[in-house]
């Protein structure tokens, strides 16, 4: 059966319509936020991906969601005189049971650096941003054929897509946030970004880390790619003792430059299987419906296809290493002469555009941010 839906409708539901006693741990009542978009023209679902196939790609767009280690304090300043990010914000302090808001203004820094308290931040913010890009340029969004979020920015681009709720998604990041962080504790791990060189063999340095681990009496060490960032840099997950082993030996293995990341544990490595199974139960009990846009997996690099591979690839994204250069190259290939669409980041910071401009620097070339700290959007590069 059809359905009648707007192609770029970004649709905040409330929880309540759903019984709150199916959740795990039933978070407060939500309030209903109004859809944040009116249907400027309903066309059955089938129509409008045609239409979208023919419009030229000039006239398009693409939103890009950041994940963890974006958030600084501050964040979410600029938007607040938009009256439906109060809202959005409201709704959050009822589902996570704390003043995100506060949090986030006035921190402190290491406060709103923890895991769990980050996630839910950049992930509200992120769709803060998102109604500040639709006051500015409505057309924007009615235009936008496909999202990708980093990690659990992923979260942030399906509810944009209305593939789930904005309080049952909220509700489910703040699972995942408060089992990842319980997994960190339970073993010193970390993260390493290591920009390489052509010669560099990430496998084989990781194996010889885990070696040495072995060597140190560690059980099942733990070390490997866990975020395909651009050519020649990764993110390098798993116990410490392996990463400092990475960081001391970085000549032998080619590495240009070695980075520790501002994060508590080893994630999308298999150190965060401890928080599988309280996110998938989460995931369960939550409706999720085929997004309004394309929206591509962290796992996968592809657009999902069906609402089920969501609920199973978001449960597998927490162990599975983020695919975000093989994400850039599915959502921007395509032939010579052709034309790019229009990126924007929505959220924190400005990293995945600098990711964007090393991926494919054509498509960077149509790439803003919509900033969170200021009144005003910031300007094309």
């Amino acid at each position: 059966m059809s359905a009648r839906v707007a192609r770029a409708r970004w649709a905040w539901r409330s929880l309540g319509r759903r019984a709150a006693s199916s959740l795990r741990e039933p978070p407060p009542d939500a309030v209903d936020v109004a859809e944040l978009l009116r249907d400027s023209s309903v066309a059955e679902e089938g129509a409008q991906e045609a239409v979208a196939r023919r419009r030229p790609p000039s006239q398009c767009s693409v939103l890009l969601f950041p994940g963890q280690g974006c958030q600084t304090v501050g964040m979410g300043s600029g938007l607040l005189h938009l009256p439906r990010v109060r809202q959005l914000y409201e709704a959050a302090h009822r589902v996570l049971g704390y003043d995100l808001l506060e949090l986030c203004l006035r921190g402190p820094q290491e406060d709103l650096d923890r895991t769990v308290h980050c996630q839910p931040a950049v992930f509200v913010a992120s769709l803060a941003a998102v109604e500040k890009l639709h006051h500015l340029q409505p057309a924007v969004i009615d235009n936008c054929v496909a999202a990708a979020g980093f990690s659990v920015g992923e979260f942030a681009a399906l509810v944009f897509a209305g593939a789930m709720d904005f309080s049952e998604g909220l509700y489910a990041v703040k699972v995942r946030a408060e089992a990842m962080q319980e997994a960190s504790e339970a073993v010193p791990s970390g993260m390493l970004s290591v920009l390489g060189q052509r010669q560099s063999n990430f496998s084989f340095a990781c194996l010889e880390a885990q070696e040495h681990c072995k060597s140190l009496g560690i059980e099942n060490p733990v070390c490997q790619v866990s975020n395909y960032l651009f050519p020649d840099c990764r993110v390098i997950s798993g116990h410490l003792e392996a990463l400092q082993f990475l960081r001391r030996n970085s000549a032998k293995y080619h590495f240009r430059r070695t980075k520790m990341l501002p994060v508590s544990g080893g994630f999308h490595t298999c150190l965060m299987e401890p928080a599988v199974d309280p996110l998938m139960k989460v995931l369960g009990s939550i409706n999720i419906k085929k997004p309004l846009v394309a929206v591509h997996s962290n796992v996968s690099g592809q657009k999902y296809t069906h609402p089920q591979y969501i609920r199973k690839l978001l449960g597998q994204q927490v162990v599975s290493p983020v695919k975000w250069e093989q994400t850039m190259h599915s959502i921007y290939e395509r032939k010579r002469g052709m034309e790019f669409p229009s990126t924007y980041e929505v959220g924190p910071g400005q990293q995945l555009g600098s990711i964007l401009k090393c991926c494919n620097r054509q498509a960077w070339k149509s790439y803003s941010h919509v900033d969170v700290m200021q009144n005003i959007m910031d300007p094309d590069p």
